[in-house]
């Protein structure tokens, strides 16, 4: 029943008790199936909005009076949005209702308001990368995920929150004639959660090449989510730069991977993007590539045996599954054995003349050579986008 008004020794009738009984224990509810502005008549009653398109509730003032109140709920799949209108209206929440999301529209004066978000599932959920959402349940939280190993839209049916996994690209070892070459580092990694209410751009950055002199510099290429402003998620992807006998990788993010020669340069340590690679031992001993959760190992010039690569990340806490290792850095060359890479990937280094590249989507560095200036690329980036089901 919708407010009214009541005269003095007015009598009521069995029905207009009947009615304000209801209302007590279940409040009048109002379904919408477009955009609407609240009037007088709706306090203390339910607005049930209800379309596949968004739509705003439009709250204006002098309306109400403080201490009024009415509650909003969205039960259809477009993002319905309590829109202030000539009104003032706060939260510290979100204003913008996913399907079955709400809350209750408290008045502290005629023209302020402030939304108390309710219950309801904050997860939106969308389609995008390859093949269809897989299903996981982690933690006994179920979720749904999609993956991109390229360059993609996310496409958003539902508003709501969605939590990502990117992996930038790898650097491509280092390598010059006559030397071991250092592995390269991994690409940065970056976990979180953010509100998305229309489509995002996610962008996968590749690997790079090899870094053979001092005056040559790659950069492998970023994992970026553009979503609309203020939201952009950036894994950066690691660097790498050839040094004569001592290559050096990860300035910017990602391991550094220290090549062979008797200098001993291990690069800077960026620990929020990846850590640093070992250092060289000698002509024979490169160090291995740093990667996204421990440092490169260091040459060993005694024995010819080249650095490992630093250890990646298991992104099977975020996808489920059986352990896989994204973000690692690469071994490093050696006269007698190459460094293995991190975590076990394959990308080790080689006492060969020919590099190893970093696997597609994997985030690794490539592996190092022996005597040799040609090219191992990085490992290429990958994204994962999750929400809850």
């Amino acid at each position: 029943m919708a407010i009214q008004t009541f005269t003095a020794a007015q009598v009521l009738t069995a029905a207009q008790m009947n009615a304000l009984q209801a209302n007590d224990y279940n409040q009048t509810v109002s379904t919408k199936t477009a955009s609407y502005t609240l009037v007088a008549a709706d306090k203390g009653t339910r607005i049930a909005m209800n379309s596949a398109s968004a739509t705003n509730i439009t709250v204006n003032t002098s309306l109400f009076s403080a201490g009024d109140s009415l509650f909003l709920q969205n039960i259809g799949s477009g993002t319905a949005t309590v829109l202030a209108g000539t009104a003032t209206v706060s939260t510290s929440g979100s204003l913008a209702l996913a399907q079955y999301g709400g809350g209750t529209l408290y008045f502290t004066s005629a023209g302020v308001a402030i939304f108390f978000s309710g219950a309801g599932s904050a997860y939106g959920t969308a389609t995008g990368g390859i093949g269809a959402p897989t299903s996981v349940t982690i933690n006994s939280v179920n979720y749904q995920y999609l993956t991109f190993n390229s360059t993609g839209t996310l496409t958003v049916t539902k508003s709501g929150f969605f939590d990502y996994l990117a992996v930038g690209g790898g650097t491509g070892n280092n390598n010059e004639a006559g030397f071991s070459g250092g592995g390269g580092g991994s690409g940065a990694l970056v976990i979180g959660s953010f509100y998305l209410s229309a489509n995002a751009t996610v962008t996968i950055g590749a690997g790079s090449a090899t870094a053979a002199i001092i005056t040559t510099q790659r950069t492998a290429g970023d994992t970026t989510i553009n979503a609309p402003s203020p939201f952009a998620v950036v894994a950066v992807g690691s660097q790498s730069v050839g040094q004569g006998n001592a290559q050096i990788t990860g300035f910017v993010a990602g391991g550094a991977g220290a090549g062979a020669g008797s200098t001993t340069q291990i690069g800077l340590s960026n620990i929020a993007a990846g850590y640093r690679g070992g250092k060289s031992d000698g002509n024979n001993a490169a160090g291995g590539g740093g990667g996204f959760s421990a440092v490169g190992g260091n040459g060993v010039s005694a024995s010819s045996l080249g650095g490992a690569g630093g250890a990646g990340f298991d992104v099977s806490v975020f996808i489920g599954g059986s352990s896989l290792f994204k973000a690692s850095g690469g071994g490093s060359g050696g006269a007698t054995t190459g460094g293995a890479g991190g975590s076990s990937l394959g990308n080790n280094g080689t006492a060969t003349t020919t590099p190893v590249s970093g696997g597609a989507n994997t985030g690794c560095g490539g592996g190092g050579g022996l005597g040799v200036t040609s090219t191992g690329l990085g490992g290429s980036g990958i994204c994962y986008i999750r929400y809850k089901v």
